[in-house]
């Protein structure tokens, strides 16, 4: 089924006139200090169960959220997403009340091809072609060590096939590339994605993924929360979602890093409490949340080597007791832990598996090949960045 349950949960009404401000979740906010910047009790924010109050925790500085306010500046209601699934909703209701709920988001997804002459910049060719901004970077993450974008000519080539989100009209998280091919000094490279282990391989099946393994931080007793990415609770009526899996452990229990990478944040995160956070290759990124404290010696910027001490357990935050909540997200997307962590090596296709693959891959370069050639080619589609309001008007309650 399509993912067009709800935009978000606001209607559009020929009543009213009502504006959305469309803006960049400010660095060092948090939801409790929203709250307060419109006096709303943070009775609000206790009163949640404790998978909400993790939710909370997951807003990023940066991402754009939509907010409306009544004529006297109070808050009619706010939307914040927090993954490319789920966003917070904090509205007033008939009886002036402030409710929180989580609710999926509803976003249209399109699939494109693009080729084009490189005159230029290829970043900025394909920004300038899209309004698409990660699609250059995530091109040359896919070809990185074996294409030198550096070295481009004038009139060498890129083709690329990708699937977007879209929110809004501009795109909305990662671009999905399917398959892509670049020509650099004459000489053609090729990259197309296999859905059944979400790697790259060229023309003849060679795998140009590096796989990066994690391993489990501690050891635990039990998992008492799996991740959840976005499910509707048929008892409670309303969407839950859990962005990373928690393991109970005594207090006090050592917790090691998942892999090598670099500290991004080490410190309190609203109701996760004390937490760190890792950067590693590959574009992933581990959370370790509610710890009791850190090893001492850690600090921002720090390299982390895989299996290394980073901290203990706790329940410090919005925690019903001890346990250690992993996140992990790869390129900014909230992700099952325990499917990458248990995901088995590949390192080629075989058998069937390669035959499909490759005979599905003549397919493609056919038509990346085609579009190349093409020069009545329609341009790419072009998703400029909306202004920083939109006539929108909020929810019937």
């Amino acid at each position: 089924m399509k993912k067009i349950i709800l935009f978000i949960s606001l209607i559009i009404s020929t009543l009213f006139s009502n504006v959305v401000q469309e803006s960049k979740w400010p660095r060092g906010e948090t939801f409790l200090t929203f709250l307060e910047k419109y006096s709303i009790s943070q009775k609000l924010y206790f009163d949640l169960e404790k998978e909400d109050k993790e939710l909370c925790s997951e807003i990023t500085a940066g991402n754009y959220y939509y907010l409306l306010e009544n004529d006297d500046g109070s808050l009619a209601q706010v939307l914040i997403p927090i993954s490319e699934e789920i966003q917070l909703h904090l509205y007033k209701d008939n009886n002036n009340i402030y409710k929180f709920e989580t609710l999926p988001i509803s976003y249209q997804e399109y699939t494109e091809v693009i080729a084009m002459p490189i005159t230029s910049s290829v970043s900025q060719q394909l920004q300038e072609a899209t309004g698409n901004a990660a699609l250059a970077a995530n091109l040359k993450a896919i070809f990185s060590g074996a294409a030198n974008f550096r070295r481009m000519q004038k009139n060498d080539f890129i083709a690329i096939e990708y699937t977007q989100k879209s929110l809004l009209g501009k795109p909305f998280g990662q671009p999905d590339i399917k398959a892509a091919m670049v020509e650099i000094s004459g000489k053609k490279h090729y990259r197309f994605k296999n859905n059944r282990d979400d790697k790259y391989y060229d023309e003849t099946g060679k795998a140009f993924t590096k796989t990066y393994f994690f391993k489990i931080p501690l050891s635990y007793s039990r998992i008492s929360s799996p991740f959840t990415k976005k499910r509707w609770h048929p008892v409670l009526k309303r969407y839950r979602a859990h962005l990373g899996t928690d393991f109970a452990a005594p207090r006090g229990r050592k917790i090691y890093a998942a892999g090598e990478g670099k500290i991004e944040f080490i410190g309190r995160r609203g109701g996760y409490g004390k937490t760190i956070i890792i950067r590693h290759p590959n574009g992933y990124k581990t959370l370790y949340a509610h710890q009791n404290k850190f090893r001492p010696g850690l600090k921002r910027g720090k390299r982390i080597k895989r299996g290394e001490h980073i901290g203990y357990v706790g329940s410090t935050g919005l925690s019903s007791g001890p346990h250690l909540h992993l996140g992990l997200y790869k390129n900014g997307r909230a992700v099952n832990p325990l499917k990458v962590i248990r995901k088995p090596e590949t390192k080629g296709l075989k058998g069937k598996n390669k035959r499909t693959f490759l005979a599905n891959t003549v397919n493609t370069m056919n038509r990346l090949d085609n579009e190349v050639k093409n020069i009545n080619r329609k341009k790419p589609t072009r998703l400029g960045r909306l202004a920083s309001t939109s006539n929108i008007t909020p929810r019937k309650l």
